[in-house]
């Protein structure tokens, strides 16, 4: 798959995969509006911008029985509502045809973002 912007990425999936990722793209433009939205490894990604630095915020992707999203950083996984889905280090994935957790989504852009903004100033 060769798509150069996140809205032809949605598009070559079914449209269960689609309703999916629509609900994550929003909250995460809802959670970070000045986050700018590209393709990286051939997938959706956000960078954050913080004053004098630049941060891998989020990514997500599709697959054949889910779609995950993927933020890295030691305050993500610490969300005890993570426990209900299935997650590795970095990775919630939320099997196909269900509801997206949009406020917990957020949840997680926020602090990947506070995570960003803490290290530009320790730097």
């Amino acid at each position: 798959m060769n798509v150069k912007t996140v809205s032809q990425y949605i598009a070559s999936f079914s449209k269960e995969h689609q309703t999916m990722m629509k609900q994550i793209r929003s909250a995460i433009r809802s959670a970070a509006p000045r986050a700018v939205e590209k393709i990286s490894y051939k997938i959706p990604f956000y960078e954050y911008k913080s004053p004098g630095r630049k941060g891998r915020l989020t990514y997500f992707g599709a697959f054949k029985n889910h779609v995950s999203i993927f933020a890295w950083g030691k305050e993500v996984n610490k969300f005890p509502e993570l426990k209900q889905y299935q997650t590795s280090k970095g990775t919630l994935k939320f099997p196909l045809g269900t509801k997206i957790p949009v406020a917990l989504v957020k949840k997680v852009v926020k602090a990947r973002m506070k995570e960003l903004d803490k290290a530009t100033k320790q730097a």
